[in-house]
């Protein structure tokens, strides 16, 4: 009988080179960062079930989760707007699993784990804003998209959820977009050819922004 060995492997491994890309001789005007091994969870409610849900998940993470575009922080997770009466859990370390969530959500809601069906993708720069902009339509101002705003919107023609985490401590916004792991490849080339002109460091990393 064959022997089968599972290994789980970032959807970016092929197409993720650390270092710098495009333009040089300058201050990369662009921060493309690969988050890996994180837990994610998509948590809907079940018809009907909003208001019920919406209780159970203050009972759980100790405030309210998002009921319009917004990215909610609680003490060890993300909580991200991904649609009417559905939201993401983002953590990582196991603390928010199927197996832990289930009990306190699996009642007024259904549960996906999503964790490796998705790509998460940090994105910051002095022309992280004007990169976006040549693949997104959402208005990404800061008084139109401050921190903890999300959206889940398309860019080049896929599917992502965008969200802004806090600025970085040099004051750059930072940005964090969740795409399917069958996209991540076509998209993060999209990226750095819209980057490319402003110059990419790009990495990969186990914290969350």
């Amino acid at each position: 009988m064959a022997d089968f060995s599972w290994v789980s492997r970032s959807p970016l491994e092929h197409a993720l080179v650390v270092g710098a890309h495009g333009a040089r001789g300058t201050e990369a005007g662009v921060s493309l960062t690969e988050i890996r091994n994180f837990d994610l969870i998509q948590v809907m409610a079940r018809r009907g079930q909003a208001a019920e849900l919406a209780k159970a998940a203050k009972a759980r993470f100790g405030l309210v989760a998002p009921d319009a575009p917004k990215a909610v922080p609680t003490q060890d997770a993300m909580l991200i707007w991904s649609g009417p009466d559905q939201f993401f859990v983002l953590s990582k370390g196991g603390k928010h699993t199927m197996q832990t969530l289930a009990p306190a959500l699996s009642g007024p809601a259904s549960l996906s784990d999503q964790s490796h069906a998705r790509a998460l993708i940090g994105i910051s720069g002095s022309k992280a804003r004007v990169m976006l902009a040549k693949l997104s339509s959402i208005d990404l101002h800061p008084a139109t998209f401050p921190i903890g705003a999300a959206a889940a919107t398309s860019m080049d023609h896929t599917s992502v959820t965008l969200w802004r985490g806090g600025d970085r401590p040099d004051g750059q916004a930072v940005f964090n977009l969740l795409v399917f792991a069958t996209f991540a490849e076509s998209l993060w080339h999209t990226m750095l050819d819209a980057a490319a002109e402003y110059g990419v460091d790009i990495s990969h990393s186990e914290e969350l922004a």
